[in-house]
């Protein structure tokens, strides 16, 4: 436990330390949807309307900037197989550098969205529906993205295989994701929607550790 909480804060240290590789998904977040009014026009109907879906798609684009690099470091360096080596359990490793990922690339994004709340008309109902999906909807991407950046992390240049693997998985989580939110503008129950998305979290984090320490024993052979 001692050396999973070690990992832990070195892998927290290591990404406040690269500051510029760490600012990347929030700065291309911020560039999609400020620029997203600008395209469409200032009609606060039509960005209530399409803001959520704008805000899901730039989340998801976001957080493949920074899944690269998820497992690619401590590969180049040989960290990666010393960890498989150490005897400390994988899955729970696994586990650790996902929790590490979405702390520092995608959290900040939740963060943040009070203010284009605000920017793009978005409804008291609509935000906290917005916060909900975002809160559940999101560390699905980084639990399944592992399982594909571990699988590539040995490719050179897999960035491009990896959003072709990634993309179709993350459909069903941005359709009730958005469901949720358009719901939530018309005063109806979301918890439908909460609830789908729920069952898909759980379900990727009780499978997606074992699954994506398979495709690091497979990248190390």
């Amino acid at each position: 436990m001692s050396g999973l909480i070690a990992l832990f804060k070195r892998d927290l240290s290591v990404a406040f330390q690269q500051r510029s590789e760490l600012m990347q998904p929030i700065l291309f977040f911020v560039l999609v949807v400020s620029l997203f009014p600008l395209g469409v026009g200032p009609e606060s109907a039509i960005l209530q309307k399409m803001g959520p879906g704008v805000i899901w798609v730039a989340a998801i684009l976001s957080s493949l900037l920074g899944m690269e690099r998820l497992f690619k470091d401590d590969f180049q360096d040989g960290s990666l197989e010393q960890i498989i080596l150490s005897g400390m359990s994988l899955p729970a490793v696994a586990l650790i550098k996902v929790l590490v990922h979405w702390l520092t690339s995608i959290f900040p994004l939740i963060l943040l969205s009070p203010l284009w709340a605000l920017f793009l008309y978005l409804s008291e109902p609509m935000y906290w529906a917005l916060v909900w999906t975002l809160l559940l909807g999101t560390p699905i991407l980084s639990l399944i993205g592992a399982i594909a950046v571990g699988l590539t992390v040995g490719l050179n240049k897999g960035g491009v295989l990896l959003a072709l693997l990634l993309l179709p998985m993350f459909i069903p989580v941005l359709i009730f994701a958005t469901a949720a939110v358009e719901s939530a503008s018309l005063d109806l129950a979301y918890n439908g929607q909460l609830a789908i998305i729920g069952a898909m979290f759980l379900f990727s984090l009780a499978l997606a550790p074992f699954a994506i320490a398979y495709a690091l024993r497979v990248s190390q052979t």
